[in-house]
């Protein structure tokens, strides 16, 4: 008999159909990956199954029990735990608080706090896991805060786990770990929903499959009986072809020049980036090119150094960096680029509003006319741009912040981890639109741990490691082996400057 057994699962919103008569089950001790393209129903269900969303029509039955309208609290009370792409953790609390969060140990009237730091050791000493209990969670590391919540979801005896993307920001040896943490775990019975749009890693941890597609089940079966071809056949619903787009162009003049640039994370940068260009910054977690881009737009310091754009120098912090035609797309979209209050075509348009020196009138009927066409152009799903934002999947949401930044006519477009939570077809597209970009003269910078990202749109590759320059490869160098070699330092190498 399987843990959760979910059935004839129905759920709209308004006039879309999310759900329609899904059937999705998961055994016990088992790994379960759920696939699907955005807005294929995965978060829908999942929602629904934590009592996130209330249900519509269908049977839940988990660990023996039946639950006709399930809630947030009567699921985690059962045993469930949802582990969310955006990490859910309160980054001005310690730790071991978070561990406690409502659930605190106390000595007569008093917390106590000994008890819970002692008990938070202990907890991760069992998994491995090296995290001061001590330490503010605003100061970890995206996979320790990641860590910190599966920890959690054990200490409340969680039978299932629901993870959602949960590689997106972690190199190879993190990704290694959190395996190895997954797999002890199920060999203790414990379950998990695997979701993810990486095939290599869906067929290394996984045993069965689900995939969704247009709020429909299309297949279920055993991971070893099918191919990643066969799964993606079933998720994009048509003949899928892994384009190769890339085509040589005539690079400009320098376009961002960067000198001794220094600060948080990386020190003493020199790099030259031409207009037409495409530049992937790469290296372990913490190497210091994600601190490197955020500083480019102005959101970190910078302790040193100049950066010139079109042999201008660039100060104001964010808003002089957009004045400049400078635009982000930041990795952590939920605390960096939603704006839950305002709607999807405040979202979308922020960004001029807050440089325009135009008149403070808004026209929604011309600002409607030019979403339309960013949904052409980028296949946004909504149903209409005045739902909230956190109405659309995240891949959606993904969609949402680029086009922010192409309303305003940016020249340098810098993209952390820009396919994070994007599936397979979606990327496929925002590939073709850089490739685009760079074809119109625009100078595109992508950050990304994925190799395979790397060898299909850039131009260069500049391997970061404990925040410097360690190799720049061009095109015809790049490989999984030499990259990888480079970006854990395992070569005896000087540091590189940028001709």
């Amino acid at each position: 008999m399987p843990i959760l057994d979910m059935r004839s699962m129905y759920k709209s919103f308004g006039a879309v159909n999310a759900l329609i008569n899904v059937d999705f089950s998961v055994e016990k001790g088992e790994i379960h990956a759920l696939l699907g393209e955005n807005g294929a129903g995965k978060s829908t269900l999942m929602n629904v199954l934590s009592g996130v969303v209330p249900i519509e029509n269908g049977n839940i039955m988990f660990d023996g029990k039946t639950y006709p309208h399930p809630n947030i609290r009567q699921m985690e009370n059962a045993g469930i735990a949802f582990v969310h792409q955006e990490r859910n953790v309160i980054n001005d609390l310690m730790v071991y608080e978070n561990i406690f969060l409502h659930r605190e140990l106390t000595k007569g009237l008093l917390l106590n706090k000994k008890a819970m730091i002692e008990h938070t050791r202990e907890l991760f000493d069992q998994l491995g896991v090296e995290i001061d209990p001590m330490k503010m969670v605003s100061t970890l590391k995206t996979s320790e805060k990641q860590l910190l919540e599966i920890c959690r979801a054990l200490d409340i005896d969680a039978k299932l786990f629901i993870l959602d993307e949960p590689t997106t920001a972690l190199c190879g040896e993190e990704i290694n770990h959190l395996f190895s943490i997954l797999r002890r775990l199920k060999e203790q019975d414990k379950s998990f929903i695997f979701i993810s749009h990486k095939m290599q890693e869906i067929f290394d941890i996984s045993d069965r499959y689900t995939v969704l597609r247009n709020g429909e089940t299309i297949s279920t079966g055993y991971i070893k009986d099918v191919t990643p071809h066969q799964i993606t056949l079933d998720m994009v619903g048509k003949q899928y072809v892994d384009d190769d787009n890339y085509a040589p162009r005539e690079l400009g003049d320098v376009a961002l020049r960067l000198r001794g640039f220094t600060g948080q994370d990386f020190d003493n940068v020199d790099l030259d980036i031409k207009k037409g260009e495409i530049v992937a910054f790469t290296g372990l977690t913490g190497c210091g090119a994600s601190e490197l881009m955020q500083a480019m737009f102005g959101v970190l310091p910078v302790l040193g150094g100049t950066m010139e754009i079109n042999g201008k120098a660039v100060k104001g912090g964010i808003l002089g960096s957009m004045r400049r035609g400078v635009a982000m797309l930041p990795t952590n979209r939920k605390e960096n680029s939603v704006v839950p209050d305002m709607n999807i075509l405040e979202n979308t348009y922020i960004a001029e509003h807050s440089i325009s020196k135009k008149s403070q009138f808004i026209s929604m009927k011309k600002e409607v006319e030019r979403y339309d066409g960013f949904v052409d152009m980028l296949q946004i799903r909504s149903e209409t741009p005045l739902n909230p934002i956190g109405s659309l999947s995240g891949g959606n949401q993904q969609k949402i912040f680029l086009a922010r930044w192409l309303n305003i006519g940016a020249d340098i477009l810098l993209f952390d981890n820009p396919t994070q939570g994007v599936d397979v077809g979606a990327k496929m597209e925002i590939y073709r639109l850089i490739l685009k970009f760079a074809s119109e003269g625009k100078t595109v910078i992508i950050n990304t741990l994925e190799i395979p990202e790397i060898k299909k749109v850039s131009d260069r590759c500049v391997v970061f490691f404990a925040g410097k320059i360690i190799k720049i490869f061009d095109r015809n160098e790049i490989d999984d082996h030499s990259v990888m070699l480079y970006s854990t330092n395992a070569v005896n190498t000087q540091e590189v400057s940028a001709l």
